[in-house]
């Protein structure tokens, strides 16, 4: 049965970790430890018989596509549409500043975290819309190969989600740890199953 199988990793630790805050699709730098991670998935990844390498623009993602590429005879190839949630206003705060500054809005995308957006930025749905876009164009180019996708937190729970068939609703239920690795079969039938979770 013909299977299509994707690497997919979320970027390492970035400067300011310690807070929670929205990063959004601002160019963050990684962590020293963000750095290692990233070394790491790329080490794991060096017996896979890759043949595509692909990751967000932003640097603290196509820094992990670069490393895997590295080793192989491979150009890692970057697209904005892979970034993570446009955040908005809410670019680089933390929680509870943008709940100080915006309760009714924050409040607001609590009651509907699909469908309601940040002020000045897209909604989860429409961050979900272009990710399904580009994984699509993936799987058709890709059929019966093995790939790597570095990432973000929200942009991989999308793709899981999608994977075991869960809602949107559900994107807080699954875990993406920075430097984190999951792996997922396609079949030719539409059939999906995720081998690996959070790894």
């Amino acid at each position: 049965m013909l299977k299509t199988r994707i690497h997919l990793l979320r970027h390492g630790q970035v400067c300011g970790f310690e807070t929670r805050r929205y990063n959004g699709q601002a160019d963050v730098a990684l962590t020293d430890l963000g750095i290692e991670q990233s070394k790491a998935y790329a080490e794991h990844l060096k017996t896979s018989p890759l043949t595509a390498v692909y990751s967000s623009d932003l640097s603290r993602s196509a820094y992990g596509g670069g490393l895997i590429a590295a080793d192989r005879d491979l150009v890692p190839l970057q697209d904005a549409r892979l970034r993570e949630l446009d955040i908005g206003d809410w670019e680089g705060l933390t929680w509870d500043e943008i709940k100080q500054r915006w309760p009714v809005e924050w409040q607001a995308r609590l009651d509907d975290l699909v469908q309601v957006a940040p002020p000045g930025g897209e909604s989860l749905q429409q961050m979900a819309d272009r990710v399904r876009l580009v994984l699509d164009e993936l799987l058709e180019k890709h059929q019966g190969e093995e790939i790597a996708l570095v990432a973000h937190g929200g942009v991989n729970r999308v793709i899981l989600l999608d994977a075991i068939g869960a809602p949107l609703t559900q994107m807080f239920h699954i875990e993406q740890s920075y430097g984190c690795r999951n792996i997922i079969d396609y079949f030719a039938d539409s059939y999906t199953t995720v081998q690996l979770l959070n790894g």
